[in-house]
């Protein structure tokens, strides 16, 4: 393998060293390449897909039927007198069809368990998915609202928060969500640079690299889970939230990299930190993963009021293409209590800023300040995600909401989990048995593995000896396996990210099995080396562990 600068290349963002990962990992055609580093899930909710594609078309028939009088080709808007009794007749005819009859039973559940109005809905979500429309109002569609934050609050907040304090504004994914609220928390001087934002870590790599950027020179105050306590947070890093400095807490809940639940003890110490001592602090937290743990409990319903709640329906239902998120809020939040308490020159500055939206901005609140700012403000009566992306977000929510058993959410469960038992099996290490755990990604820590499969001293020996970022570049070259570097996310120990959700069974095996190979390879130069330290400038090889399968 060619001499490569893994200094430098440590320096990277794990999302910018994958591609030089996967072309190692690729360079030999007579092998497959086992791209474990990317988070896209090959698994995804069909039902709700089926229906949009059913609504489609129901959608499409009453534009036409609008325009009958246009040639072929030409339709109109549909029109809501009657539009109930014309979907009726558009299931029944379409009986058989697994997308008619989930439509159906979802419009009697918005009736009858939501309290919606059945033609109104149907008005909306037909009207919608032709978006033939401005998203109106650019927020979120009104009906639509009402339904997805339904979704939010059985599976992020449980009855801990009536649905009713609830407000959403439906965004391009998660990534769009944090973009926008750093964007305006700036923009409302509720930050400003030199302000300390702490940050609960390991965490996704870009939560770490957005407070740094010239645009918002944030100062980092880490708030590291410890492995050794099953990644919850210790109360001493907790204790760092009491500082009135921290303007911001950035945590992502279920974590990643680390793929586990804050506990409830974590959770009552926020809270408690929150109310004795800085019930000013304003929580951002993603909750990507909140769907895939058991009995998963927001940051939002312990401190709905401090809170900032995004949650992507990215990985849950398998639409990462789609770009569908929310930024969740309680209508009594401390965001509107700090804008309030800013002083009067800043005030008249906003003032100015928002004057086309209202003739009072003073009572203009953050979350509409978000989409506002989301277009420039000038633009605010183009924003807003396109309707018909809210329509598949509608559907996916109806379909966990209509899931009263929980079918899908414990078949995802029982995938994901069944692929970590057989990458360790095959790797020869024991799992922990942490109910928090959620298991949508491993952090496989090297120093672990290496004492699991042959005792301290060699583990000690891996640590001292070997550069954590070569040693990924060389299962990639070596195996064709592709992980990225826990150290890119702030874990704090030498370890590679696997990701839980976007091979099959037979492929973590087969990765456990190529990562045991490596480690014997290694542990033959440990025992040739007599436990010493190699020369400077040298390092140990594992050279020789090519397959066609992935596999030694």
């Amino acid at each position: 393998m060619a001499k490569v600068d893994y200094a430098r290349l440590a320096q990277l963002s794990p999302f910018e060293l994958k591609d030089t990962l996967i072309s190692l990992a690729s360079s030999q055609a007579s092998r497959t390449m086992l791209n474990a580093g990317r988070g896209n899930p090959n698994f995804l909710a069909t039902l709700p897909r089926q229906a949009f594609f059913t609504l489609g078309r129901f959608a499409v028939e009453e534009s036409e039927m609008s325009f009958s009088y246009m040639p072929e080709g030409v339709g109109g808007l549909p029109h809501l007198d009657g539009i109930t009794a014309r979907f009726e007749s558009f299931v029944a005819r379409h009986r058989d069809d697994p997308g008619a009859a989930f439509l159906r039973r979802a419009v009697s559940y918005v009736r009858d368990q939501i309290g919606l109005p059945e033609p109104e809905f149907v008005h909306e979500i037909a009207q919608a998915i032709l978006g033939c429309e401005y998203p109106v109002p650019p927020r979120m569609l009104k009906l639509t609202e009402k339904v997805v934050r339904e979704y939010i609050v059985k599976e992020m907040v449980g009855g801990l928060l009536s649905s009713a304090d609830v407000d959403l504004f439906a965004v391009e994914g998660g990534t769009a969500a944090m973009t926008y609220i750093f964007n305006s928390l700036r923009e409302n001087r509720l930050i400003a640079p030199g302000d300390k934002v702490a940050i609960g870590m390991p965490v996704f790599t870009p939560y770490i690299e957005i407070p740094e950027l010239a645009d918002y020179r944030l100062v980092e105050v880490p708030v590291n889970a410890d492995p050794e306590k099953g990644w919850q947070f210790p109360q001493a890093e907790l204790d760092k939230l009491a500082d009135p400095a921290v303007k911001v807490f950035f945590v992502t809940n279920p974590s990643n990299p680390p793929s586990v639940k804050i506990d409830g003890q974590g959770l009552a110490a926020i809270a408690a930190i929150v109310a004795e001592k800085r019930p000013d602090l304003i929580i951002l937290t993603d909750d990507v993963y909140g769907t895939f743990a058991d009995d998963f409990e927001s940051l939002f319903a312990r401190c709905p009021r401090n809170t900032a709640l995004v949650y992507s329906f990215s990985k849950y239902f398998g639409a990462t293409g789609w770009r569908l998120g929310v930024i969740a809020m309680h209508r009594d939040n401390t965001l509107d209590r700090a804008l309030a308490a800013l002083p009067e020159e800043d005030k008249k500055a906003l003032d100015e800023r928002y004057r086309s939206l209202t003739p009072d901005v003073r009572k203009l609140a953050f979350l509409d300040r978000l989409v506002a700012d989301s277009r420039s403000v000038a633009l605010n009566h183009t924003a807003g995600l396109s309707t018909p992306q809210q329509v598949q977000m509608l559907l996916f929510s109806l379909f966990a909401l209509m899931d009263g058993k929980d079918s899908y959410k414990a078949a995802l469960k029982k995938v994901i989990r069944n692929r970590k038992k057989a990458l360790y099996r095959e790797l020869g290490v024991p799992l922990d048995d942490d109910t928090n755990s959620v298991d949508y990604y491993t952090l496989i820590d090297l120093e672990k593995v290496a004492s699991a499969l042959y005792g301290p001293e060699f583990a000690g020996w891996v640590r001292d000896t070997q550069n954590p970022t070569e040693i990924l570049f060389r299962v990639a070259a070596e195996t064709g396996i592709v992980l990225l570097p826990g150290k890119g996310f702030g874990a704090p120990h030498p370890s590679g990210r696997a990701s839980l959700a976007n091979l099959n069974e037979y492929e973590y095996a087969a990765i456990g099995r190529s990562l045991r190979g490596l480690a014997a390879q290694l542990h033959q130069t440990f025992l040739a080396s007599d436990g010493k330290r190699p020369p400077p400038g040298r390092t140990a090889s594992i050279a020789g562990t090519r397959t066609s399968s992935g596999m030694p």
